[in-house]
């Protein structure tokens, strides 16, 4: 009983949550070479230092990168725009 009880409010409150939209395929056209590197540098858990080391440029240059790949994708975080890798097929498990 207590735990039908919790799926329904469980369920009522997903309701209410914001789901970020999916990024669509063709907002991968609107990357750079150099973002593209970024993004999978970035689906690879690396830090924008990591990125800066790997791509041999500054960490500021790498953060200005990172930015304009989460404006270009309409993303909010890391996260998310692991994701948007994925679902674009940018990263493919495994690499």
């Amino acid at each position: 009983m207590a735990e039908q009880r919790c799926r329904r409010r469980a369920g009522a409150h997903a309701d209410h949550v914001r789901r970020p939209e999916t990024v669509k395929p063709e907002r991968a056209d609107r990357l750079t070479a150099q973002e593209l590197k970024v993004l999978r540098l970035v689906a690879r858990g690396m830090s924008n230092s990591e990125i800066a080391a790997a791509l041999v440029i500054v960490e500021q240059t790498a953060k200005t990168h990172v930015s304009r790949v989460f404006a270009k994708l309409g993303v909010r975080d890391r996260a998310q725009a692991i994701v948007a890798a994925y679902e674009m097929g940018i990263v493919v498990p495994g690499e």
